[in-house]
């Protein structure tokens, strides 16, 4: 009998990753073809880029877009494996035989859990490090046209006793070292009070980072109630380095999970906000539930027998509570962003609420 249930649940687990691996091909298509096409409008209109250009970026791009989709995959593939198997009157011989739904559904919420971990662990830095490569890679294309941003770039560095608040104009990476345009440098020392005072304004064409300091070009310096002094350089001493000072221009998705840690303490310790990172990082760990949570989900609008009738409007309703909860999890993700929920309750609360409804539809369908 044991022998018999483990062939019957690895034959629930083939037909299920099957349909995952079906449903993984048809949406990654939709979206490389729907990034290509953005890519090449935004991109190529405005920059001389050959097509294999455009393709190389489009490939960059699109695993950190199938990722955030990644729980349709789940919801749509289980559904068409369960489906099938009930259209093809499996499940009613399971049932028919005494075997409990949670007996063939477990195999498939177990293994989207254990792809939820391999996606963080593996998957995950390789995703972070494409969407780096082609945010450098995009403005390397464009020749200037993305570096000009309408509120500049802002960095912030210092120790206990000085802070420099540096805004530009444009930013640019040139061989992987950080180079900034239109610069403007605001220096604040600790006085005897423990208060940060303003000691001088620097402005300067151009600063590249250098091991150590920055290297300015261009430069105007003033000071409260003295006249300005110019100079063709001058070094400013800093502790930032490319690496870090990247990370700053990047978006979250950019920066892979065993770096979210030491990026959120530096990003407060210069000052700004840290909660785009932290969201980020309990959305990673949250990432293995939401997979099972959609698998159960899935499952759970199939279960209707096909001699019932209305299968296929309660799979409908599956596939409609699937975008209802992809909304909510986007409305909870920018509550999250905006400081309104806290960084853990904006990530793990989608998933959780998506399991319990599955599980509270199983205990119906199943338990009555």
């Amino acid at each position: 009998m044991m022998l018999t249930m483990g062939m019957l649940e690895r034959y629930v687990l083939k037909r299920t990753m099957g349909a995952l691996v079906g449903a993984l091909a048809v949406l990654s298509a939709m979206v490389m073809l729907i990034a290509f096409v953005d890519i090449a409008r935004n991109v190529g209109t405005r920059a001389d880029a050959s097509f294999l250009r455009l393709l190389y970026l489009t490939i960059l791009q699109a695993p950190a877009t199938i990722l955030v989709l990644a729980p349709f995959i789940f919801l749509f593939g289980t559904m068409w494996a369960f489906v099938e198997l009930n259209r093809r009157s499996e499940l009613i011989a399971m049932r028919a035989a005494g075997i409990s739904a949670w007996r063939f559904i477990m195999p498939a919420a177990a293994s989207s859990f254990v792809i939820g971990l391999l996606t963080i662990t593996l998957l995950n830095p390789l995703t972070t490090a494409m969407t780096a490569k082609f945010e450098t890679e995009r403005d390397r294309t464009m020749n200037g046209y993305l570096k000009e941003a309408p509120k500049g770039t802002w960095l912030r560095q210092g120790d206990d006793k000085t802070q420099i608040v540096i805004r530009a104009r444009a930013r640019e990476l040139v061989d992987g070292s950080v180079r900034l345009r239109g610069v403007s440098l605001f220096v604040y020392t600790l006085n005897a009070k423990g208060v940060m005072d303003f000691t001088r304004r620097i402005e300067a064409n151009e600063a590249r980072l250098e091991p150590g300091f920055w290297r300015l070009s261009g430069v105007r310096e003033a000071t409260p109630g003295a006249g300005a002094i110019r100079s063709d350089s001058l070094s400013i001493p800093s502790n930032l380095d490319d690496r870090t000072a990247s990370e700053r221009f990047n978006t979250p998705q950019a920066v892979a999970l065993w770096r979210l840690p030491a990026t959120i303490q530096r990003t407060a310790d210069a000052g700004f906000s840290a909660v785009p990172f932290k969201l980020r990082l309990q959305q990673d760990l949250a990432t293995p539930l939401l997979f099972a949570a959609m698998s159960v989900l899935a499952a759970a609008f199939s279960l209707r027998l096909m001699r019932l009738g209305g299968l296929a409007m309660l799979a409908g309703s599956g596939v409609a509570l699937g975008f209802g909860f992809f909304f909510f999890n986007e409305l909870c993700s920018t509550l999250g962003r905006a400081d309104v929920l806290a960084p853990f309750v904006a990530a793990w609360t989608p998933p959780t609420v998506a399991l319990l409804v599955g599980f509270t539809l199983l205990c119906y369908t199943e338990d009555g």
